[in-house]
This record gives structure tokens, C-alpha cells and sequence, in this order.
């Protein structure tokens, strides 16, 4: 296992703008650690700066303790599984797996013993003789993965590695390469720009956007705490509903439609009215509700039927609410449905600067005073 810390890394290409800018993270080892963003954001960049196929504009790069910024790939102890496999299509599946080892000159006995165990393990025991344009996608996947187990490299990096394969696999795959980091004791560090990707499969998750890392954390902090707006609107499915608010007479007005009664507002708790905020509510917290229990009574826009779940969308002033509810609900739209709407549910941002204000309560019990 190898940990790794970036200390103050930056990225150039022209030397006047940064992709990558002031990037301080360390890494623990044995830790499955995932990079998630949007297109564009810098992360495939920063993965390949660690594996060494980028040169560093500035700052320090250690694994395991050692400075490496300056090492060639080979000299760094790591293995790397790409998007499109990269796997030799004139080679066998033995011989693409085998290749690095063959490549270091380990001997024979020990390639076949190192093949036999990385194939059991991934089921590829019986495709050993095939080409890669005789396998499945998720087979090839398989392969890549294999080559990488059977370098031994206690540090792993995955550059989107399940992106090419359809929904279910997709999801079968999550949990074979979890079980897989966790079976073996590597630190893994692994990008994607799918969030519930992110959310299902990492210790812990640094979201980056456009080159600065906007929250690193364990995946149900950066749910029910996003530190600013744009990883409350990036973290979640659905993401989280947000509008404009304003306090007026112990009311909370959302998007000059919505009204949210806020009742006595104690100075442990307040937020400054005259502050530019946003509020934000995860769908899940849109409840139905009887007639008696409802706070609102909303239009719905759009149904989606799911089977074990059902989203509603509302339309909130100028943005698109969506509640989550369980199990099949006979709504149409144009209906008017009663919802619940719990002022204890709410996140408060600043609109002008992004960052939260304040957690909804029962995620976070020391109450943030806004000066």
C-alpha cells in the first residue's frame, strides 16, 4: 500500500493559466479514494500527473514518502487502468495480461503463478486464449483490470474505467473493483464525472471544478453538507433543488412563489435577512403529504414511474423542483398534490460567494451564525 500527498500541484500548458491550480491532498494508504467532476474540471489531468504521463508545472509530489515528481512512470510502482483498456488487439488475453510482467523480465514461474491467481479472480480463467475483439466489454474491462492485479503494484489509478460499459454491468463492475481494492489492500485512487459512481464506491471524494478542488470528504458528508453551491448541485440524483430566498415577517419566500413558514428564529440560528441567499432541499425531503399535514399544494410537470420509486417535478418560480418518493404514486400531470415541506430540511447558501451557511439540522447539530 502506498500513500500519496500532493502538496501545492499546479498545471500549465501555456505558463500563464493553471488547469490545475493549488492542489493540497494526501491520500491514505489502502484508501479507494475518487476524483469527480465535470468534463473540463482537471481530474484525468491530475491522475496522470500522479502515474507520471504529465510533467508537473509546480508543487511536490510523494508516494510512499518519496519525492517523485521528477521519476518515470516505470520507476513509480503504481499500475494504471485507462477508459478504452488499452489493451494490444493482436495479442491473447494471457499475453496482454502478462505483457508488463514479461516486459520486466520476471521469470516464468512466477508470471504463471501471478496469472493463474489475478484470473481466477476476475473470471478469466477460460478466455485466456482469445483475442480482445472476441470478448465482451466488460470482459476486456476484466483484462485491463488483471493486468494491473497481476503487477502487484500497491498503488492503483483508474481513469474512468466503466464508462464504455452499459448500465448494468456498469453497476455489477462497482462492486467487483471495490471488492477487488479491498481484497488486495491497494490505494486506489479513481476518476469519474458520474457522481453515483463517486458516491458508491469511494472511503472518500474530492470534487474539482474548472482546476480547484471545491470539497473533499466521505461521500454522506458532501450529501447532506456540500460546502458550496456547486457540489450541492453535483453531488446527489436528483441534485438538489435550490432557489433565491428572502425573509420577510418570519417567512421564507423562495423564488418569489414559495413561501416557507421559518416560525421564531433564534439568535443561535439566524440567518441575516438581508444576506443574497439560496436554499436547498434534496428531493427526498419533498414529502407527500394528506391534505391536513401539507404545508404546500404544488402543480406537477412532469412524472417519472420507476417502479420502486416515483419522481415528481414541480415548477418553483423560475427552477424545476423534483421530489423522490417511494413506491408507484397515481399523480398526472397538471394535478395538484399536497407536499410537506420541513423548514429543518433546508441548507442556506450565500448566493454571491457559493459556500453554506448552514447544514439542514439533523446532519449538522452546531447551528452556523451568519455576520
Amino acid at each position: 500500500m502506498s500513500k500519496v500527498e500532493l502538496w501545492d500541484i499546479s498545471k500549465s500548458y501555456d505558463k500563464q493559466a493553471n488547469v490545475l491550480n493549488g492542489i493540497n491532498l494526501s491520500i491514505e494508504k489502502g484508501e479507494f479514494f475518487v476524483l469527480v467532476g465535470p468534463s473540463g474540471s482537471g481530474k484525468s489531468t491530475l491522475l496522470r500527473m500522479i502515474a507520471g504521463l504529465e510533467e508537473i508545472t509546480g508543487g511536490t509530489l510523494k508516494i510512499a514518502d518519496q519525492v517523485v515528481n521528477h521519476l518515470r512512470p516505470k520507476d513509480r510502482n503504481l499500475s494504471m487502468v485507462f477508459q478504452n483498456y488499452a489493451l494490444y488487439p493482436h495479442l491473447t488475453v494471457e499475453q496482454n495480461i502478462l505483457f508488463g510482467l514479461r516486459a520486466k523480465k520476471v521469470n516464468k514461474q512466477e508470471q504463471q503463478e501471478r496469472l493463474k491467481k489475478a484470473t481466477a479472480m476476475m473470471g478469466l480463467t477460460d478466455l485466456l486464449k482469445r483475442k480482445p475483439r472476441e470478448l465482451s466489454g466488460g470482459q476486456r474491462q476484466r483484462v485491463a483490470l488483471a493486468r494491473s492485479v497481476v503487477s502487484d503494484a500497491p498503488l492503483c489509478l483508474m481513469d474512468e474505467p466503466l464508462s464504455n460499459l452499459d448500465a448494468k454491468l456498469r453497476a455489477h463492475m462497482r462492486i467487483e473493483v471495490r471488492r477487488l481494492q479491498k481484497k488486495l489492500g491497494l490505494t486506489m485512487i479513481y476518476v469519474t464525472h458520474d457522481q453515483v459512481e463517486a458516491m458508491t464506491m469511494g472511503d472518500r471524494i474530492m470534487v474539482l471544478n474548472d482546476g480547484k478542488i471545491q470539497q473533499v470528504g466521505d461521500p454522506i458528508t458532501l450529501y447532506n453538507e456540500p460546502a458550496n453551491l456547486f457540489v450541492a448541485s453535483f453531488i446527489g440524483s436528483p441534485k438538489m433543488n435550490l432557489g433565491k430566498a428572502v425573509f420577510a415577517n418570519q417567512m421564507l419566500k423562495v423564488e418569489d412563489f414559495l413561501e416557507i413558514d421559518m416560525g421564531s428564529i433564534t439568535p443561535a440560528t439566524k440567518i441575516v435577512q438581508t444576506a443574497n441567499l439560496t436554499i436547498g432541499i434534496r428531493a427526498e425531503h419533498i414529502l407527500p403529504a394528506t391534505d391536513k399535514e401539507a404545508t404546500h399544494e404544488l402543480e406537477v410537470i412532469n412524472v417519472e414511474q420507476l417502479g420502486n420509486e416515483t419522481l415528481a417535478t414541480f415548477e418553483i418560480g423560475t427552477e424545476l423542483w423534483t421530489a423522490k418518493w417511494l413506491g408507484q404514486w397515481s399523480i398526472k400531470v397538471g394535478e395538484m398534490v399536497p407536499v410537506h415541506i420541513s423548514k429543518d430540511k433546508l441548507c442556506f447558501f450565500d448566493t454571491d460567494s457559493g459556500r453554506l451557511l448552514k447544514a439542514t439540522s439533523p446532519t449538522k447539530e452546531t447551528e452556523v451564525v451568519v455576520v
